[in-house]
């Protein structure tokens, strides 16, 4: 069945009508370049993280397919996330953001209540057995489904203006995830990554650019502040500005960070040839893979990763424009910037260009939580790209606007001129 009108054409998200339930037939091919991309991202990873599996495990005293192993793992479950997400309809996701919001908090409470590992001082974690997980991850996602359905509900009205029912509980929601996040697990980097997540999403939805400045402002003081009362956050700040007068105490990840990427030269030491891994560079495998990979494939190497990136973001953006309607979005746009904001913090670390922030590159890092919550996100994206269409006709903001001028770019998306794509 065909909705006729406008409004109908706009009023499915993941093949349901919004107002009454039903399917629609305006499915169309997905954009499988997204998965193509994402693939070989991951790839690249597990093929680092297996070329210095060896160096880790001897360091950790463990065999030597251990860290493969579990990698292989968690990219097995990011393919189940992935295909959920994928599947489900996004309706369902927007209506179940109370128990992702009441998990994510329980998961964050949890770990800050659990003992740390050595290793790992900070309360990030959440530790069960054989079992541990990251619980910012899961903040991220239940964060993101719930601001997206916050900030359609306040299009629809009119409201995005309105400071008491808008602006309001944006602020008191950042307030919150500056103290638990920020200041309880000490976790700076992700709490610039959530915080950005949400700037932009409010400010798509439409949010003033005078309560944008005014946030920002809010925010800004609080970086001051969290930075100037915390001696380890100062000493980070002196060492970032000046790394080479720390190298042996706290500008050691920094220096051989940058060793790692210069050794490289322009074309790489080689998969087996690193020698950083080796217990010189600390959390080569996670926050430091970057450097890793720039010692093994050189410039050229980083480069070619750099576009893939690229590509991938520019597929997500793609599909953002021309997402059905407000929250779908919305969703594509938070995702957009939580892993572009990831990438640019974790490479730009290792590059000399920003302070460590101790935050995983997307697809690459070895790691478990993060790889099956990006993949999850991914999902959401790839089910919305079934649905793009030519015409943007959104009954949330009662606008519309045609893309079918630039039909390069949006091939196989709907037209109602052309019939729905199988």
């Amino acid at each position: 069945m065909r909705p006729q009108s406008r409004q109908g054409r706009a009023a499915y998200v993941g093949g349901r009508n919004q107002s009454q339930g039903t399917e629609l037939g305006r499915r169309h091919k997905p954009d499988y370049w997204l998965v193509t991309l994402c693939v070989i991202l991951l790839s690249i990873g597990l093929i680092v993280v297996y070329a210095i599996s060896p160096a880790l495990s001897a360091s950790a005293h463990v065999s030597s397919g251990y860290y493969v192993g579990k990698q292989l793992i968690a990219i097995a479950l990011s393919v189940v996330a992935f295909v959920v997400m994928a599947q489900v309809p996004l309706a369902y996701w927007r209506r179940a953001y109370k128990p992702l919001l009441v998990i994510a908090a329980l998961a964050t409470l949890l770990a800050i209540v659990m003992p740390v590992n050595p290793a790992y001082p900070a309360h990030r974690w959440v530790r069960l057995g054989g079992f541990s997980f990251q619980s910012v991850e899961l903040l991220k996602f239940a964060l993101l489904i719930w601001l997206a359905g916050f900030l359609t509900s306040r299009i629809r009205s009119g409201e995005v203006a309105d400071t008491k029912k808008t602006l309001q509980p944006l602020l008191i929601a950042l307030g919150i995830i500056g103290v638990m996040v920020a200041g309880v697990q000490s976790d700076l980097g992700s709490t610039g990554v959530i915080v950005l997540m949400m700037g932009a999403m409010a400010f798509v939805a439409g949010l003033p650019m005078k309560r944008v400045f005014m946030i920002a402002g809010i925010i800004a003081i609080g970086l001051v502040l969290a930075i100037s009362s915390t001696p380890y956050r100062r000493e980070r700040l002196a060492t970032f500005l000046h790394p080479e007068t720390n190298c042996q105490t706290s500008g050691y990840q920094e220096c051989q960070a940058l060793i790692a990427v210069g050794s490289g030269g322009m074309i790489g030491l080689g998969l087996g040839r690193s020698v950083q891994a080796y217990g010189y560079l600390p959390e080569a495998a996670n926050d430091s893979i970057f450097a890793i990979y720039a010692e093994k494939f050189g410039f050229v190497g980083a480069v070619i990763l750099l576009l893939l990136f690229v590509a991938f973001f520019s597929r997500l953006k793609n599909i953002a424009e021309r997402a059905p309607d407000s929250f779908s979005r919305l969703i594509v746009i938070g995702i957009l910037t939580w892993l572009s904001v990831q990438a640019l913090i974790n490479i730009g670390a290792m590059i000399g260009l920003l302070p460590l922030k101790g935050i995983t590159l997307p697809f690459i890092s070895y790691g478990g939580t993060s790889v099956v919550f990006i993949a999850a996100a991914v999902g959401l994206v790839f089910q919305i790209s079934r649905y793009t269409s030519y015409i943007v006709l959104d009954k949330d903001e009662g606008s519309s606007h045609d893309n079918s001028r630039d039909r390069r770019r949006v091939r196989g998306a709907y037209h109602p001129n052309l019939g729905s794509r199988q």
